[in-house]
């Protein structure tokens, strides 16, 4: 296994080398090297502080790297590149005296949705996929902590981008909703989006595509879910097993 889940940076929907990046003098992301094909779920798996959200935002343009370089569909990460991706950051930012529709039907119109009709049809279908249809006209400040999380993954999805960022995505999300979730994800990279989730929880990590595990600014192996649990050479290993036996065999 290696680092670069595909040499072909042509084909790629995510393309870093050298990546680094520090707050201040802190060290965060330590010479990444990384190679994301389009169409597929790229899972971000590693512990609180390892680096996940601090990747996520160097990708969208919210962070500038000390070093390296991170290119998006060929792009560097920035405005230019809102219309084609989708971000779902770890705690939403969403409007509290605005009711879901209205938050959704925002979100639209900044990513370039400015058909009231297309955006009226795009709001109604983010809804029905978060399952909030019969809260549409509610405003945020009446939702649980779990419908706010599905709101907010409306909103990122509702432009219907070719990448979708996704910090924790599933959090504060029943088991249904989660399954119906990637069952969704699942269509969409069959469809040509790449999704790029990052995660702490192997429950996510087996639905994706490619794994990556992260530790301490690194990534440590990259690979299929499966390829990762035979890497261990236990025959019945668990992606949380091969998280912890290649955290350790890597220092």
């Amino acid at each position: 296994m290696s680092t670069a889940v595909n040499n072909a940076t042509s084909e790629s929907a995510i393309s870093i080398n050298g990546l680094e990046f520090a707050y201040g003098n802190r060290p965060v992301l330590k010479g990444i090297d990384l190679e994301i094909p389009r169409c597929i779920a790229f899972g971000v798996l590693g512990a609180n502080g390892a680096g996940k959200t601090t990747l996520v935002r160097l990708l969208i343009g919210r962070l500038k790297a000390t070093a390296g370089a991170a290119l998006v569909f060929g792009q560097e990460p920035g405005p230019e590149l809102a219309d084609s991706v989708g971000y779902m950051p770890q705690l939403n930012a969403l409007y509290e005296t605005l009711s879901v529709r209205e938050n959704l039907d925002f979100f639209a119109r900044m990513l370039g949705l400015s058909n009231k009709e297309q955006r009226t049809d795009a709001v109604a279908r983010a809804m029905e996929l978060v399952g909030l249809t019969d809260r549409a006209d509610s405003v945020m400040s009446e939702l649980s902590v779990g419908m706010r999380q599905r709101v907010s993954l409306g909103a990122a999805l509702v432009h219907e981008p070719d990448l979708l960022l996704l910090d924790e995505p599933t959090v504060g999300l029943d088991p249904e909703l989660r399954a119906r979730f990637w069952q969704h994800f699942k269509e969409m990279t069959d469809s040509g989006t790449t999704i790029v989730i990052s995660s702490h929880t192997m429950d996510d990590a087996a639905h994706c595509d490619t794994l990556g595990f992260m530790r301490d600014g690194k990534f440590i192996a990259t690979g299929t879910p499966d390829e990762l649990r035979e890497s261990t050479g236990e025959p019945n290993s668990t992606l949380e097993y091969a998280f912890l036996f290649l955290s350790r065999a890597s220092g």
